[in-house]
């Protein structure tokens, strides 16, 4: 059974615990709070014995986690075994483990497994479609842009706050994305709102700048082709002491691989197997697409690796001028097409 992490991290205290749990994801908060809404609701059962297995432990033995399942309880009548998979792979061994502890569980262990690394590849293994037929399965995927709105709303309601929209708006893009930033404001908020309902001016005043500028929301946002969230995603790296020669490789890496399946593209090829090819999942493929779509000759790419490759040597020292200011016209050629007329005037497809 499928459910969403916020479900978990309310799951009710006299509510049957299922034989076995996985909570995974990108989104930390998330997964923190699910698992931990399980150890609630497994104390408040009289769970008191917890047993921790890390799969990344240098002296960790799948065998050792199997003898675990069969061990007796010392402390109290029911276990709560916590299996940390920050991989989300457990292998062949590990595999084959939880797929029988599913096919006969251990009447006296609720079985809670978490992860980091998770994908829809996943989602295609044995021990996966046990444990969820089984049990209960929670995936913490990223909030998108457009989904952080409604979860702040909720959020806030859990706290008994009460926010106008264009309040929640603003709290929104202060944190840009950050959720442990966004949960750090609401639980200020519970303290100093006194009952208020919050507007905008309150927010204001409320909510400090707390906004994650980082590289990879970067690149996404200018694939995607968001300008105003890419100059104030740059406005924010560079006030935290970022260097620009620190971010061109990754910079490049995203150009690189848009430059490949530009021609792929071009060549009539099967752009949505070779996303498959290189491990780039569904909710990363769109940034791309729109991108592909403004930018739609392979040559325009190689005038776009060109340029990086001159705010590179900008950056360190090799060529004159800007690079902060030649990096910004570079992601918002990436942006917008007109925008490439902005770039250095050394091929006819600026």
């Amino acid at each position: 059974m499928e459910l969403r992490p916020e479900q978990l991290a309310e799951l009710a205290s006299d509510k049957a615990l299922a034989p076995v749990y996985l909570v995974a994801g990108p989104e930390r908060l998330r997964v923190l709070e699910a698992a931990d809404g399980v150890r609630a609701a497994a104390r408040h059962q009289g769970i008191s014995e917890r047993e921790v297995y890390e799969a990344d432990a240098r002296d960790f033995s799948w065998d050792q986690l199997a003898a675990g399942f069969n061990a007796p309880s010392l402390f109290s009548p029911r276990r709560l075994v916590e299996l940390r998979l920050p991989s989300g792979k457990p292998g062949k061994d590990g595999s084959e483990i939880l797929r029988q502890f599913c096919e006969q569980p251990a009447a006296d262990v609720v079985l809670l497994i978490t992860a980091d690394d998770w994908s829809r590849a996943h989602q295609q293994g044995k021990w996966f479609e046990a444990v969820n037929r089984l049990g209960v399965v929670a995936v913490a995927w990223a909030i998108k842009p457009h989904e952080l709105p409604e979860w702040i709303e909720r959020r806030l309601r859990r706290h008994g706050l009460r926010a106008e929209r264009e309040a929640v708006m603003l709290l929104a893009e202060r944190v840009e994305g950050n959720l442990l930033a966004a949960a750090q404001e609401i639980d200020k908020l519970a303290l100093l709102a006194d009952g208020r309902t919050l507007d905008l001016a309150t927010m204001q005043q409320l909510v400090a700048e707390s906004a994650r500028y980082d590289v990879f929301r970067l690149l996404e946002a200018s694939l995607s082709g968001q300008p105003d969230a890419v100059l104030r995603m740059l406005a924010g790296l560079r006030a935290e002491g970022e260097q620009v020669a620190g971010l061109l490789p990754m910079v490049i890496r995203e150009l690189l691989a848009a430059a490949a399946f530009s021609r792929i593209s071009a060549d009539g090829g099967n752009l949505t197997a070779e996303f498959k090819a290189r491990g780039v999942w569904e909710a990363r493929q769109a940034p791309y697409r729109r991108a592909l779509d403004r930018h739609p000759d392979p040559r325009r790419w190689e005038r776009l690796l060109a340029e990086a490759s001159r705010v590179d040597r900008m950056a360190k020292g090799r060529l004159d001028g800007d690079p902060w200011l030649a990096l910004e016209r570079l992601l918002l050629a990436v942006c917008a097409a007109p925008a490439v007329r902005l770039l250095a005037r050394s091929s006819p497809l600026a």
